[in-house]
């Protein structure tokens, strides 16, 4: 009966060297977030708007339309209208209407989110540095490549 009990309660092991890299996949990737949501939080911002300001920044002065900046995210946001609104309330992004397509809503960085990106720029390579750093460089082009080709098929 103790026996069947301890059988019962062991942890299973995973179905599948597949499951068991997703699970260590999964894992990497919290560990990594959540330093970095800590770095974030002083400044009032999440992973996910501090990504939206990251994909403003790099389209420029012509900013994007909402559904590509929601192309480019790293993780699905399923309420893009809500996220855009708190960075807007903190003056980080502007919003306008286009004139020949009233439908399509035209983001743009605005000069404050700008500075906040500067501000935190130096921060978030040292953070990755010291969370991958110690891998080296040819370690981390094969990760690079491995982690594009999961993504990829």
């Amino acid at each position: 009966m103790i026996q069947k009990l301890k059988d019962e309660i062991r942890p299973a092991r995973p179905a599948s060297f597949e499951q068991e890299v997703f699970v260590s996949a999964q894992r990497a990737a919290d560990f990594l977030l959540r330093d970095f949501e800590e770095l974030l939080k002083p400044h009032h911002l999440s992973p996910t708007q501090y990504n939206v300001l990251r994909i403003l920044r790099g389209a420029g002065t012509g900013g994007m339309a909402c559904h590509e900046i929601a192309e480019r995210m790293i993780t699905r946001d399923p309420d893009m209208t809500r996220l855009l609104d708190r960075l807007e309330e903190h003056d980080l992004i502007s919003r306008s209407r286009e004139k020949q397509d009233r439908r399509v809503i035209r983001v743009r960085i605005a000069h404050d989110g700008l500075a906040l990106l500067r501000q935190l720029d130096d921060s978030v390579r040292s953070l990755h540095r010291r969370q991958l750093g110690h891998l080296g460089e040819k370690r981390l082009r094969l990760l690079a490549k491995l982690l594009q080709l999961v993504r990829e098929h």
